[in-house]
């Protein structure tokens, strides 16, 4: 790949709502975000004063903007500052991974609730009831129970982010995530696109899994959350 498509993943967001993710755009040439049922994700053009006012224009009552930037957000007066961390890019291929005693599932709309449980307790990042549909979600049930799952959700260029990847607790160590990851990762391969993931920067198990399973690190981004100053 060219160092012109890896600058798309700088700005991950804009970069996927102004390419494969065009469709789903909420906002103007200043500032977009997606649909808040998808996910609060939103980016600006710049940094400046107009555009952070048309990002405040988009959002309404209690909704947030999650955004992810190389440097630190510093907005102006009418925005509070909910979050402000850093997530690791990672970027590759990761390995396969044997599955034992357990089948892999495609997921749908009949499955929202149970994912939206299964995130709230594991906490993988924000998932909506919507964010099945940003592209395809995998999973694997205990009995009844769904357990754990992946999926894809940011499409920048030629790019798929891998997301929610996450484990029950009670089910951990049994190579749930890894044989996901690789599935989710495999199909992305076979549509000629290349998989790559965020993940917060304090969390060194997850970054270690993906580690040794083939992904790198390219690239740390600054992960901030933004409301309406009341």
């Amino acid at each position: 790949m060219s160092d012109s498509d890896l600058t798309l993943l700088d700005r991950p967001i804009w970069s996927a709502l102004t390419t494969r993710q065009k469709a789903l755009a909420e906002g103007g040439p200043q500032a977009l975000r997606y649909p808040v049922a998808m996910t609060p994700f939103a980016d600006m053009v710049d940094m400046s004063a107009s555009s952070f006012a048309a990002l405040h224009d988009l959002l309404s009552g209690s909704e947030a903007a999650a955004l992810f930037t190389l440097a630190p957000v510093a907005p102006p007066a009418g925005f509070k500052i909910v979050m402000a961390e850093t997530g690791e890019q990672m970027i590759g291929s990761p390995a396969e991974s044997a599955l034992h005693g357990a089948e892999i599932v495609r997921l749908g709309a009949s499955d929202v609730p149970a994912m939206v449980a299964l995130t709230a307790l594991t906490r993988p990042g924000p998932f909506a009831v919507r964010t099945h549909e940003l592209g395809t979600f995998l999973g694997i049930r205990a009995g009844d129970e769904l357990v754990a799952m992946a999926g894809e959700r940011m499409k920048p260029g030629r790019f798929t982010e891998m997301t929610a990847i996450c484990v029950h607790p009670a089910h951990r160590g049994r190579g749930y995530a890894q044989a996901l990851l690789a599935a989710i990762a495999r199909q992305i391969e076979a549509r000629g696109e290349i998989p790559f993931l965020h993940v917060f920067s304090n969390n060194a198990s997850a970054i270690a899994l993906y580690e040794r399973q083939g992904m790198r690190i390219r690239r740390r981004l600054h992960v901030t959350v933004l409301m309406k100053q009341e």
